[in-house]
Parts: structure tokens; sequence; C-alpha cells
């Protein structure tokens, strides 16, 4: 699996010749490290008496940034093995017409579940962005540049995995399904470069 390789093997392994981990993949794990970023201000906050009235509510972000980057680290396979899944499809035999419409079929399902998972990893990371900034603003203020990062690498996840989500419903004939998720798509871009920006343009009043 590749969330068991190590930096450099998973380094390497992107920068081979072979399609996966890609672009979706790397969104998941800006994303994890975004939440990563988040739990560690959190942690870095709790026990000092000056941050006393927060603490209780970084506990809780502590938390739940651990479950979060739990899910987006998942992702990083998830996303390999749902490319995987639709270009195993379109190996499928093709000589009769049975065959013909069996392989349009499975290819139209897998490219779904290949819009669907980084659709929610977009979610997921766009999810958790208002936290970063209460962590930013609420947190350690010497650890206030790592949850800027941190938003950073949450804008990077959300806008990379709505590409990701973009390219296969091209491919997609269920109207209904691309529109649902374009109108999303869209609405979560838009939130995710807004939100960063206004925390960009905080954190410049503060150093």
């Amino acid at each position: 699996m590749l969330i068991d390789l190590t930096i450099k093997g998973f380094l390497d392994k992107t920068a081979g010749s072979d399609p996966v981990p890609g672009g979706g993949s790397i969104s998941a794990l800006n994303g994890s490290i975004a939440a990563a970023l988040t739990e560690m201000v959190a942690n870095l906050t709790i026990g000092r008496k000056k941050y006393a009235e927060v603490e209780d509510k970084m506990r809780e972000v502590a938390g739940r940034m651990a479950e979060i980057r739990t899910v987006l680290a998942n992702d990083i396979d998830k996303d390999s093995d749902a490319y995987d899944k639709v270009f195993a499809a379109f190996k499928l035999p093709k000589e009769t017409d049975e065959e013909k419409a069996h392989r349009s079929n499975v290819i139209q399902e897998t490219t779904k579940e290949a819009a669907l998972v980084p659709m929610s990893v977009a979610e997921n990371a766009a999810a958790i962005m208002d936290t970063i900034a209460y962590v930013a603003h609420n947190g350690n203020q010497n650890a206030v540049t790592d949850a800027t990062v941190a938003m950073m690498a949450a804008r990077t996840c959300v806008l990379g995995a709505l590409l990701n989500v973009k390219i296969n419903l091209s491919s997609i004939k269920d109207e209904a399904f691309v529109k649902e998720l374009s109108d999303k798509a869209d609405r979560l871009e838009k939130e995710a470069i807004a939100k960063e920006q206004e925390l960009l343009t905080w954190i410049k009043t503060i150093l």
C-alpha cells in the first residue's frame, strides 16, 4: 500500500512511469498533512496556562484532526485504486455487442467511483478549513505559521481533488450525476480559495 511507503519511497513511486500515485493521491496527502499540522498546533496549545480558556476546544480539535488525518491518508490508496478500476474496465473485451455493452457499463460505474473518491477528499479537506482558521487565531501563536501552512495544504487538497472530479465527470453520461457534482465542486472551490485568502490576509498583519 502507498500509505506504508517511506517518504522517499512514496516520492520515488510518484516520480516513476506509472500513472499512480497521481494528482488525486497527492491531493489526499496534502489534506492529511493539513489535518496533521492542525492537530500539532492544537497539541502545542494544550497544557499552556496562557491558553487555558481554549484547552477543552483544542483537545476536541486534536481528536477530530486525528480522525480526519487517518481518513485522508487512507484516501491516498483509495484514489489510486479507483484509477486502477477504470483502467481495468477499458481492458474488458469488446468483440460482441453484449461485451461492448458490459464494458461500457463498467467504465461508467468505475468512472463515477473515480469521481466520488476525490469529491470525498475535497469535502473532508474543506470541512476542516474553519477549524484551521480557529486554531490559527486562538492556538499557540508560536505555531501560527504552521496553522497557516495547514490552511494552504488544505486548499491545495480541495482544488487538486476537484480537478480529478472534473476530469472524470467529462466522461460520465449520467447528466444528473454530473450536474450534482459539478455544482458541488464549484461551491467548494470558491469557498476554499476564500478561506485560504482570509487567513493569508490576516497573517500578514501580525508577521
